[in-house]
């Protein structure tokens, strides 16, 4: 049997208000204990109050923040004479460079050169339609006059780069508004549609906007989406609720083949959203995968908390989730080795029980398997740019008030993270055009978001995302410190190329820490569509190699240059590492035990909480 659990020594204490473990340290650790909510003063709730009220008006967003960020700009760029000469020059030279193009145009508009490319990721104006006159010189002043506001944000000498980084995106937001693709009048697709359709397109487009307001005001999910409901075409997978407690039910599937392989699979999904992004449709589900290459596979389904879940916190979700998992799963199988899975957020939380398992001589973890999942969270990508102290006391004064972090609010964040993709181009398409993009399985899942509870969303923004404290060695499990260096399974990774949530140059830090043997993919797509990339996928390729734990290290764009994509899907690489590290198959075990009775049929309760 493996050794005791200390993690679970320490949820029964936490149950009493008390830890045995210090999870933080000097003004972090203060600040911890201000997050309960019983322990709150008369005058702290006075403006935990005040703040929460005005951060309901700014969509979360702290104004002290984007003030200081404003300061910390404005007050050098106007003490750097040198840089304001150098910002009139680029608007001197922009302008001419303008001029002439506009002139150019005029007599030969069809072979003139542009004065400047979109970005790649740039899709508003590649219509040939926009390089009919005047269209041309609307879009081609707008992206000279965004490509100098990042000029004016950047590089000036003195200011924090986090608050260079703020400036640039607030610079782009704004710009954004005022992009000539957004309005009917400066849109030629637009206006083509509107006289080629009598109007008709934006008749639809007004019934769409006037749809969708209705049914965010009776908090109902996107037209479309209920054509995907849970445990009929979504979630389908045949097994059983085995175990259940506060936080988690634990989901044990049905084999679809004579035999398995004797260490079952554990995964553990980030709570964020809903599990089934791991279990969609029957042609792209990970659990019909493995399942099918003869794994038994056990799933995690997190509880959707509510208000009386406040104070669960990243100890709870430990616990309560991957310990209390693999203690039933070691229960019903009699198998004493896990291949251990963790996508985003779970795929963190499984790390830091991987490190603390390691260093507390508990073996179970055969292999780790960690997709889209930070460990170093020094570049984290663009959500960076809402983690500082005073943005992160303003977000839990939020969160404060209510117990937890609302799904809007959490959609809020991640669509102005991508507003041309997630705002302004649903807005043209849907409200503009008149169109409809047809609902899939993966957008479905996506608007069918979860909550996240104050202390365990406080603890995770500040000890990992501000602090950075798994990566550097602060992050205290039970009474002592963990650290990835002391996980020696081996570990399969995977970062997708277009990640906003998790970009994969930060994934691929592990191998910083890791002092194991690591095999690093790097797949095509985005943070979901690169992980549900099933065989058969059209467009899909990957890259993979191995990377010995006494290889020297190799930065990332030196590993991408030096390992050549392979086309289709991951996944049987996933399948193939894990069965070289797996017994020879065998009769598979019994849904529940008698100690682990099945409770119900998958996909369970906790996944139908709204």
């Amino acid at each position: 049997m493996a050794p005791a659990n200390p993690l679970n020594a320490q949820h029964r204490d936490s149950t009493t208000g008390l830890r045995t473990g210090s999870a933080r340290r000097g003004r972090g650790e203060a600040r911890e204990h201000a997050i309960s909510h019983s322990h709150t003063t008369m005058e702290q709730a006075l403006d935990k109050g005040l703040k929460a009220a005005l951060a309901k008006a700014t969509a979360g967003l702290s104004p002290i923040a984007l003030t200081a960020a404003y300061a910390d700009w404005a007050l050098h760029l106007a003490s750097a004479p040198g840089k304001q000469l150098q910002l009139m020059e680029k608007a001197a030279k922009k302008a001419a460079r303008f001029g002439n193009y506009a002139a150019l145009c005029a007599s030969n508009p069809k072979t003139t050169e542009t004065c400047i490319d979109p970005l790649p990721q740039d899709k508003r104006f590649r219509s040939e339609n926009w390089q009919k006159w005047p269209y041309n010189l609307m879009y081609q002043a707008f992206l000279l006059n965004q490509q100098w506001w990042y000029n004016a944000t950047t590089d000036v000498e003195g200011v924090t780069a986090q608050h260079e980084d703020v400036m640039t995106f607030a610079a782009r937001q704004v710009l954004d508004v005022f992009s000539p693709s957004n309005y009917p009048l400066t849109n030629p697709d637009i206006l083509e549609q509107t006289l080629h359709q009598g109007g008709m397109n934006l008749l639809r487009g007004w019934q769409n906007f006037i749809e969708d307001v209705s049914r965010a005001k009776a908090k109902q999910k996107p037209v479309g989406a209920e054509e995907f409901e849970v445990g009929r075409n979504v979630a389908t997978s045949a097994g059983k609720v085995v175990f259940r407690n506060r936080l988690i039910e634990l989901i044990q599937y049905a084999p679809t083949t004579d035999k398995v392989r004797p260490e079952p699979i554990l995964i553990v999904p980030a709570w964020i959203m809903k599990y089934y992004i791991l279990d969609l449709s029957e042609e792209n589900s990970l659990v019909r995968f493995l399942t099918g290459q003869g794994f038994t596979v056990f799933m995690i389904s997190w509880k959707n908390p509510d208000a009386d879940d406040r104070d669960l916190g990243m100890d709870d979700y430990l616990s309560l989730g991957v310990m209390d998992a693999l203690d039933a799963i070691e229960g019903i199988t009699g198998e004493p080795d896990v291949h251990a899975l963790g996508y985003c957020l779970g795929g963190t939380l499984l790390s830091i029980a991987a490190a603390a398992m390691a260093r507390d001589g508990d073996a179970r973890l055969k292999t780790l398997t960690l997709l889209a999942a930070q460990t170093d969270f020094t570049e984290a990508g663009e959500l960076q740019l809402f983690i500082n102290e005073s943005q992160l006391t303003f977000l839990e004064d939020m969160m404060w008030d209510q117990g937890y972090l609302d799904t809007t609010q959490m959609a809020g964040a991640f669509q102005l993270l991508r507003s041309n993709d997630l705002i302004w181009s649903r807005i043209v398409h849907d409200y503009l055009m008149g169109k409809r993009t047809p609902m899939i399985d993966l957008m479905a899942w996506n608007a069918d978001a979860t909550r996240m509870p104050y202390r365990m969303h406080s603890e995770y923004l500040r000890r990992l995302f501000l602090n950075n404290d798994l990566a550097e060695g602060r992050y205290h499990v039970g009474d002592r410190p963990v650290t990835i260096s002391d996980i020696r399974a081996p570990v399969f990774m995977v970062g997708t190329e277009r990640d906003h949530v998790a970009p994969w140059h930060s994934v691929y830090k592990f191998n910083l820490l890791s002092d194991g043997d690591v095999t690093f993919v790097l797949a095509s797509g985005g943070h979901n569509a690169g992980i549900v990339s099933e065989p058969g996928h059209p467009h899909r390729h990957y890259r993979i190699a191995e990377k010995d734990k006494d290889a020297p290290y190799q930065d990332p764009d030196r590993w991408v240059e030096g390992t050549e994509p392979v086309p289709g899907s991951w996944w049987p690489a996933l399948a193939e590492w894990l069965a070289i590290r797996s017994g020879e198959p065998a009769a598979p075990p019994s849904l529940g035990s008698s100690e682990y009775p099945a409770l119900c049929d998958a996909p369970g309760t906790y996944v139908y909480r709204e």
